[in-house]
């Protein structure tokens, strides 16, 4: 028993030392089949030159920042995964391929540093590597770069537009000429060489009496420098004010050096102004009949006895301005050939409310009656002939249109002035005055229809006139604030880039908006459905006849009336739908 214990004990160790033998074998096959895998990964980022066949390997294999050993040398190393480099299996064939020997020389020293770095930090920096790709081929990379070259590519066009071939900048020889007249020297009407006599009117609302103590009030009074003050009258209608403004406006009458007038009311008496009856009952003014007044009210003093003859009348409205545009508005625009005087008999600003955008489109008409486009440059559209737009494109100092205001306008005196200065002043049967149009539900801006009344009416064949007299001048710019004043100069210099967008959009949009009395002549008898008032303040629609008048083109079918009762920083009128009838 004893010697069959023995064997037993023999066996078993025997088979122990087999069983080890066995398990060291396997743990040496797995060490040098991941050294195999380790050297085709790493062996063209170590310097190792030749060729290897990669029918060695029967393991994945991995470039240099997808596999990751621990150092260990056992093999169980971490394998990471990156959107730049992908793990891949052996082919049908049993091959297995590495594209690791593409990187760079700089990856290979890379790939060293690596690996003496810990495992934490080597996945780390892996990691970080991975994503720079990633995002060089993503979608959201190709976006970014893709926007990046078309800013750069508009900042380079608009910066070569602005130097290279800038709008509306390189005045006429003769602008210039009297501009050095303007500033060479402090003489009285320096800038009136021809001693042209100028009635300066402005109807204003202020207040608090900020606008009369401000630059605006500066650039009057350096502009009646400028032409003179014997060749200058300055008349100024202020209502619905109080003393604060009353005290502002007197101030700026102690420092004006010419003949003026400078008239206050508190209260406008608008008993003989044109009122509706709206559907509830109420008893309302119509704003234009209103604002036809007040500028009326501002011209008076031209037609009262002792005036001089004047040559042209110059209307501001509450902008800011250079007093040498102004200057150059009245005495530049479309002068003579031989140098002479100038030939208009109104001759508009441009006005902004900012540094793109075009202020006053519901008083300005292109030639032939159309409405404005998108209020930024070249303002008009191609509508018909397309003449106004095409004479903004070609840099023209006369726009020919059929109305405009464009917050200042000059004009021909003898259309507001009494030819005899003996006629008394309420006997005005050939002066143009500003008015509103007698339709309930129709609305026209006073400033156009004044326009309508100093120019020719179309032919008799309906074609408008090739030249009504009427321009517009966009080398002279005015602005609601000092602001924008101070950029306009600026913007002006790569504006001709607007024009392709400016036509396409009004197009998409469909501007100019549709007017169906554009193209009446005036004493055309046109049939049509109008809101009739009857004694009781009632009224119904009817269909009746008219008699179209001079000044179709400026209106459209809306309603404006004051506001009764309007509260402080408010809107003093209202917009009321026809439809509502």
């Amino acid at each position: 028993p004893l010697l069959f214990c023995s064997s037993q004990t023999a066996s078993s160790a025997q088979e122990s030392l087999i069983d080890e033998e066995r398990r060291q074998e396997e743990r040496r096959r797995e060490t040098r089949r991941t050294s195999r895998v380790l050297s085709d990964v790493h062996w063209p980022l170590t310097g190792m030159s030749g060729s290897r066949d990669s029918c060695d390997s029967d393991a994945f294999i991995l470039d240099d920042f997808d596999y990751l050993g621990d150092g260990d040398g056992d093999g169980d190393g971490e394998r990471a995964r990156g959107d730049g480099y992908q793990r891949t299996n052996r082919s049908r064939y049993g091959y297995s391929y590495s594209y690791s020997y593409l990187l760079d020389g700089s990856t290979a020293w890379s790939s060293r540093i690596l690996r003496l770095l810990p495992p934490r930090w080597r996945r780390k920096f892996a990691a970080r590597r991975h994503s720079k790709p990633a995002s060089r081929l993503s979608p959201s990379g190709t976006y970014r770069r893709t926007l990046r070259w078309l800013v750069t590519a508009s900042l380079c066009l608009t910066a070569a537009v602005a130097l290279l071939w800038p709008s509306y900048t390189h005045r006429p020889a003769h602008y210039n000429e009297l501009k050095r007249l303007a500033v060479g020297s402090e003489t009285p009407g320096r800038g009136n060489p021809r001693n042209e006599k100028v009635f300066i009117t402005a109807n204003i609302y202020d207040p608090d009496g900020s606008l009369a103590q401000s630059q605006w009030s500066r650039s009057i009074l350096q502009l009646i420098d400028l032409l003179g003050p014997e060749n200058s009258y300055l008349s100024i209608y202020e209502n619905e004010m109080n003393e604060q403004a009353r005290g502002a406006l007197q101030r700026m009458a102690d420092e004006t050096p010419c003949n003026h007038s400078m008239v206050t009311e508190e209260h406008l008496d608008t008993a003989g102004l044109l009122h509706i009856t709206l559907p509830d009952g109420s008893r309302r003014l119509k704003r234009i009949s209103f604002l036809a007044e007040v500028r009326n009210r501002a011209l008076r003093p031209i037609n009262q006895a002792g005036m001089p003859r004047f040559d042209k009348i110059l209307y501001v409205n509450d902008v800011f301005f250079d007093p040498v545009d102004a200057l150059q508005l009245l005495l530049s625009t479309n002068l003579a050939e031989d140098g002479g005087a100038t030939r208009y008999r109104a001759a508009c600003a441009v006005d902004f409310i900012n540094p793109f955008k075009f202020y006053d489109t519901f008083a300005s008409r292109d030639l032939e009656g159309y409405s404005m486009g998108l209020p930024f440059f070249p303002w008009f559209t191609t509508a018909g002939n397309g003449q106004s737009r095409r004479d903004v494109l070609s840099q023209s100092d006369a726009v020919r249109v059929r109305s405009c205001w464009g917050g200042m306008v000059a004009f021909d005196a003898k259309y507001f002035q009494n030819q005899h200065q003996h006629q008394h002043q309420h006997q005005q049967h050939n002066t143009t005055r500003f008015r509103a149009e007698p339709d309930l539900l129709w609305e026209a801006s006073e400033c156009c229809l004044v326009h309508a009344d100093i120019q020719d009416p179309p032919s008799a064949g309906g074609e408008p006139s090739a030249d009504t007299g009427i321009y517009v001048n966009p080398y002279i710019r005015v602005a609601y604030s000092p602001f924008t004043l101070s950029w306009l100069g600026v913007t002006r210099r790569f504006e001709r880039l607007f024009s392709l967008p400016h036509d396409i959009i009004n197009r998409l949009v469909g501007m100019p908006w549709h007017n169906p009395r554009r193209t009446e002549k005036p004493g055309d008898l046109i049939e049509e459905r109008a809101w009739v008032e009857n004694e009781r303040g009632e009224g119904s629609y009817q269909t009746v006849t008219r008699a179209a008048g001079t000044g179709g083109f400026c209106g459209n079918r809306a309603l404006q009336v004051m506001k009764p009762h309007p509260q402080p920083g408010e809107k003093t009128w209202e917009l009321i739908s026809p439809d509502m009838f």
